[in-house]
């Protein structure tokens, strides 16, 4: 039987980390995944579309096979996507944000079927959203149709929103992980 790599690939990029078992585990602690829409991280998303003058803005999370979407601005009724045609999937990869300002000049995003497709990607700046402990969980990214720059400036924005981001999910993480106690007791 041959083995399906088509699952750990981004257009010939692996885009499993070295630590996956850990990054997902850790993931999976904040039981955050296939929680419902929250108002600070739909505010974050809600000002990044504001400040970057973007048609959509994403906080996402990325699971084993999908990436899902905490909060979701410009692309409403989407809930995930499949890990291997992610942006988002690439953006973990690495503690550096991931850039593309214009997707059509990437030689690996020309067959994903988001900038190739109907869609139509054109620009994506992803800043990871890392835990205490190092690992990247998730993405802040901005999105649009349009070839676009991205200035150092903007990428220290967008970098500041990631960590806002990640104090979210640690203090909903703590919030719960109290209130667990606290029953228990």
């Amino acid at each position: 039987m041959e083995d399906k790599k088509t699952d750990n690939t981004f257009i010939g990029i692996d885009i499993i980390p070295d630590n996956e078992e850990l990054r997902v585990q850790r993931l999976r602690e904040y039981d955050i995944l296939d929680t419902p829409r929250e108002g600070a991280f739909n505010h974050i998303a809600a000002m990044a579309t504001h400040m970057f003058q973007v048609p959509i803005a994403l906080i996402s999370l990325v699971d084993v096979d999908r990436v899902w979407f905490k909060a979701n601005i410009g692309m409403e009724g989407v809930e995930s996507v499949p890990r291997g045609e992610s942006l988002c999937s690439l953006a973990v990869l690495s503690n550096d944000m991931t850039i593309f300002e214009d997707a059509t000049n990437e030689p690996c995003l020309l067959a994903n079927p988001l900038v190739s497709g109907n869609f139509g990607l054109r620009f994506y700046a992803g800043a990871p959203l890392v835990t205490s402990d190092g690992l990247n969980i998730g993405t802040i990214c901005v999105v649009d149709k349009t070839p676009r720059e991205f200035a150092e400036s903007d990428q220290k924005m967008l970098a500041n929103l990631a960590s806002i981001v990640m104090d979210e999910i640690e203090l909903r993480y703590l919030k719960r992980k109290t209130s667990q106690e606290g029953s228990a007791a």
